[in-house]
């Protein structure tokens, strides 16, 4: 027994050696393996494969040429048949653009993002290489959670769209790059990817390692998502949007005038009502609830016959405060009391005539005295610093 040298005593101990294979593949094969490895991560992600069009992250494009032109290699079917469960080879990612056609360098080229090649010319040979700074710019916009204190914001996006139909508030592409940056502050608007995003908070600014300021910001969504992300990632993906608008303040426009001048033509009048309604809800909070209305003629005759209009409550109304404006543009106007006084609307559906159930709007669980200032900011341009506080029952500055 100790004559024997090792595979002799393990074949006498019944082990079966089996030797170890060289691997027949060649370093281009283990490149394509690797550039398929990150499709397939990205398909376990996000249930799809990679697909092309300048509204998709850089990444998700160069994945979704990679594939295309795995789908064309003969060598990567057979390479590629064990791995690929999903079926990804076979699909098709429905090129449609330009922009598609171009090759990972051109396309790279083309967004100003400047790799070097350390291999081969062949565009399948895996050679562009993320550092996680750049993938983490590129993706923490997408990296999207739910906002689990969204009812603090629905009305807020509820106002913006009245603004953009009105015409208080307009969406405007980009121009200029170096101005977005300025443009990123706390409480701005901004359409991206399809969607309402607001700055809801901006983080202490810092320094980056290549002397660029910059900040951490929670941007909330439309559809009830939000984002933590940094100011400059959320800058690239405006100007990589081209369908990104930045949405104006509320524009005052000729609201602001308090008195007439020469030229100028009273144009309208603010009233505010309070009904005599005897449901129950409006009898407890009579002094709470009001309507605004801005009329172009007299107040008289816009309130003649309310007993029979759902939209006052179907009974008689009281004129509790009237506000003469010069110049005065009507849809604006009732637009900004809209949005300032969204949160406090109220909530209350009554039958109509016809027996068919009526919610009026304009009515508002406000105080009067918060009516006459909010009209008095109105007048001085300061309105757009304020919103009302319902808990509070008071204007409060942004």
């Amino acid at each position: 027994m100790a004559d024997l040298d090792d595979d002799e005593l393990l074949d006498a101990l019944g082990v079966e050696i089996t030797p170890i294979k060289a691997s027949s593949r060649t370093p281009r094969d283990e490149r394509i393996i690797a550039g398929f490895e990150d499709i397939l991560r990205f398909h376990q992600t996000h249930a799809r494969a990679p697909q092309h069009g300048e509204s998709r992250d850089i990444f998700e494009r160069l994945y979704a040429v990679r594939l295309d032109q795995l789908r064309r290699l003969p060598e990567a079917q057979s390479l590629l048949a064990e791995m690929d469960k999903p079926g990804l080879l076979s699909g098709s990612t429905g090129r449609a653009t330009s922009v598609d056609e171009l090759d990972e360098d051109a396309l790279l080229a083309e967004l100003g993002v400047n790799e070097s090649s350390t291999a081969e010319d062949d565009i399948t040979v895996l050679k562009h290489v993320r550092s996680s700074v750049e993938k983490r710019a590129a993706e923490e916009i997408a990296n999207r959670t739910r906002c689990e204190d969204f009812e603090r914001f629905s009305h807020l996006f509820a106002a913006v769209q009245t603004d953009l139909k009105s015409g208080i508030r307009q969406a405007r592409s980009f121009q200029a790059k170096e101005k977005a940056l300025d443009d990123i502050v706390q409480g701005a608007y901004f359409i991206i990817g399809g969607q309402i995003a607001f700055i809801a908070d901006v983080g202490d600014e810092f320094t980056t390692e290549y002397g660029r300021r910059d900040s951490r910001l929670r941007v909330v969504f439309d559809n009830g998502t939000e984002a933590s992300v940094l100011m400059r990632s959320l800058q690239r993906s405006l100007h990589r949007d081209d369908a990104a608008r930045a949405i104006t303040d509320p524009d005052a426009g000729p609201l602001f005038s308090a008195q007439a001048v020469e030229g100028d033509i009273e144009s309208g009048t603010i009233y505010v009502l309070r009904s005599k309604s005897m449901h129950p809800y409006v009898v407890e909070h009579r002094d709470l609830i009001h309507k605004i209305g801005v009329t172009g003629g007299r107040v008289e005759v816009r309130i003649a016959g309310a007993d029979k209009d759902a939209t006052y409550l179907l009974a008689e109304v009281e004129v509790v405060a009237t506000y003469k404006l010069h110049n005065l543009n009507r849809i604006k106007m009732e637009g900004i009391f809209h949005k300032l006084f969204g949160s406090a609307q109220l909530d209350l559906t009554i039958e109509d005539r016809f027996g068919h159930p009526v919610r009026p709007r304009e009515w508002f669980l406000v105080p009067l005295q918060v009516i006459n200032e909010a009209v008095q900011r109105i007048v001085d341009g300061s309105i757009t610093d304020y919103q009302y506080e319902p808990d509070l029952a008071r204007l409060v500055r942004l």
